[in-house]
Order: structure tokens, then C-alpha cells, then sequence
């Protein structure tokens, strides 16, 4: 059982990469096309995305649970295998990440690609509202959250390696599906870390409350239809 410095630790870092590599891509994809060079497109956004987090998961999951997502983490809140104060404090490490990256990423590039792109923020198609952009960032987060739930929770030895392909793959096939509508962030960490950096804060309230229920929705779906015995916190 690792300590919690460890796992907070772990976290942060994590969700660094994450959101590093994810909202770096977007940023890339950007220069390339101001260089008229070959870009990533959306196809090589969403692997970007994808590959990080099903990598941080596999690599680091057996020390921390592998969430780097709130998403995750209040999806243990709600069933009860994280007490409050964890929850929280997940929260913090997370967020904590992601605004490090952003702030690399703003301090790293030039400042016409940080503009364009405003640091890899997420952003909504135009003409699509907020409850459909809500529905879809809650869908997309769903099914994630569920795949990791499915791989790693309740088991005696928790599958990381499994958690992370299942993962990566869900994200790169939810990018490819929303990327167009939300920027398909599923993860409020990965919004909020670059709309600060860049203080573009459009729509940011859609990353929260989708994503949230999403991980919320998943979470009790799983101990529905499982009905697992689940450790609680003292």
C-alpha cells in the first residue's frame, strides 16, 4: 500500500503528462499547418490523447488507482471506496497537474500558436448549445469511466496494463467521435489546467458538470449491475 504523498504525487504527475501530451497535440497540430507542413489532424490528436493516458494508467496505476481524471475520482466518491477528504485532495493533485502543463506549454511555444490554439482549450462546434455539448462530454466520459471501472475496481490484482489499453482506446474512439463537437476533454483536469493558462474560460462550466455525471452515472451503474462488496473508508 503505497502512502499518500505517494499517490498524490502520482496523480500530479500523471495528470501532467496527460494533459502535456493531449493539449499539446493540439498546439502542434496548429504549427504545422502555420509551417504548411503535414498535420496531425484530428486522427493524430486523439491517439496523442489516448496513447498518454492509457500509457500513465499502465505505468502508474498500481501506485495511485490510475484516475488523473476528477471524473474518476468522484466516480469513487459516489460508491464509496474514496472518503471525502481523498476525494479532494485527488482533486488538487489533478488540477495541479494540468495547470503545470498549461503553463509549460504557455511558456514554451510562441505566443501566436498559444493564441490560436488558446493552449489546447477545448471548445464547442459552433451552433451546438450547451445541454447537447453537456450530453456529449457525459456520454464520452461514461463510457470511460466505466471501461476503467470495469479493469480495475473490486479486483485482487487490478489489471493496470488492461485499465490503460481499454482506456487509451475509448479516448481515441471518443476524440475521433466528439472532438469535432467538444474538443472531447472528458476529464475536466484536461479543460480547466489550459483555460487558465490562457484564461479562456468559454463553456468551461460544460467539462465540469458533463464529465461529472458522467463518471457518476458510470460508477453506480457498475455497483447496480455488480453488486460487488466494496471496501469503505474508516
Amino acid at each position: 500500500m503505497h502512502s499518500r504523498p505517494q499517490r498524490l504525487l502520482t496523480e500530479l504527475l500523471g495528470t501532467f503528462a496527460v494533459v502535456l501530451f493531449s493539449a499539446g497535440a493540439v498546439c502542434a497540430d496548429q504549427f504545422l499547418r502555420d509551417s504548411n507542413r503535414a498535420r496531425l489532424g484530428p486522427l493524430g490528436v486523439a491517439l496523442a490523447y489516448g496513447v498518454v493516458y492509457g500509457v500513465v494508467v499502465s505505468a502508474l496505476g498500481h501506485v495511485s488507482g490510475g484516475h488523473f481524471n476528477p471524473a474518476v475520482t468522484i466516480g469513487h466518491w459516489v460508491t464509496r471506496r474514496f472518503g471525502a477528504f481523498d476525494t479532494l485532495a485527488y482533486w488538487g493533485a489533478q488540477l495541479a497537474g494540468a495547470v503545470g502543463a498549461a503553463y509549460l506549454l504557455r511558456f514554451t511555444l510562441p505566443a501566436e500558436i498559444g493564441h490560436a490554439t488558446v493552449l489546447g482549450t477545448p471548445g464547442v462546434a459552433a451552433g451546438l448549445t450547451r445541454a447537447p455539448a453537456m450530453l456529449v462530454e457525459a456520454l464520452m466520459t461514461f463510457v470511460l469511466v466505466l471501461a476503467l471501472f470495469a479493469t480495475t475496481v473490486d479486483r485482487p490484482g487490478a489489471r493496470y496494463w488492461l485499465a490503460g489499453l481499454t482506456a487509451g482506446v475509448v479516448i481515441v474512439a471518443a476524440a475521433l467521435l466528439g472532438g469535432l463537437l467538444t474538443g472531447a476533454a472528458m476529464n475536466p483536469a484536461r479543460a480547466f489546467g489550459p483555460a487558465l493558462a490562457s484564461r479562456h474560460w468559454t463553456h468551461q462550466g460544460i467539462y465540469w458538470i458533463g464529465p461529472l455525471a458522467g463518471g457518476v452515472a458510470a460508477a453506480a451503474l457498475f455497483d447496480l449491475l455488480f453488486r460487488r462488496n466494496c471496501p469503505r473508508p474508516g
